[in-house]
């Protein structure tokens, strides 16, 4: 596959560039990645009015139309894992804050993590980064960033809410 350009056309006239890039968030220059993060927060305070059970089915059902989508517009552009692509991270984000309690302390915290997890790539999301590829590829490595800082988010709500942070003195 060639190089694209930084910014292709088509994200501006095809629907499914668009909702890929992060309804345009991955157009910016710098750290889309992070600005595609930042455009799925909004999203959460909806996906919490749902019961858990929902929020896991929202999910699924975002998984999976990423392998969809991620791999359909990566064809269409003639690139891997074109950076501009943040549907990947939307996702992320999702899983990150999935069971968190509402406020924007935890969505800080949960955007906080989860970059930490996506940008470091440590094992075995870097492994997964390097050697799977098409739609899956380029959503896995981001949906395993989301399962570790996920993890390391409901630590926190868990010390939260049985004191630790009081007998810290904080």
């Amino acid at each position: 596959m060639t190089e694209a350009p930084r910014v292709p056309p088509s994200v501006w006239r095809n629907p499914w560039h668009f909702l890929a890039f992060g309804f345009g968030a991955g157009t910016l220059a710098k750290a889309p990645g992070t600005w595609g993060s930042l455009v799925a927060l909004p999203f959460v305070p909806l996906w919490q009015l749902l019961p858990g059970w929902g929020y896991w089915l929202m999910l699924g059902v975002t998984l999976l139309f990423g392998f969809w989508l991620c791999g359909k517009v990566a064809r269409d552009l003639g690139v891997h894992d074109h950076e501009g692509i943040v549907w990947d991270e939307m996702v992320g984000m999702w899983i990150t804050l999935w069971l968190v309690p509402e406020g924007w302390v935890w969505l800080l915290l949960g955007f906080l993590l989860f970059r930490l997890f996506d940008i470091l790539k440590p094992w075995p999301i870097g492994w997964v980064d390097r050697h799977v590829h098409g739609g899956v590829g380029i959503m896995l490595d981001d949906v395993l960033a989301g399962v570790c800082a996920w993890l390391a988010l409901q630590l926190l709500v868990w010390g939260w809410a049985n004191g630790l942070a009081t007998g810290l003195g904080v």
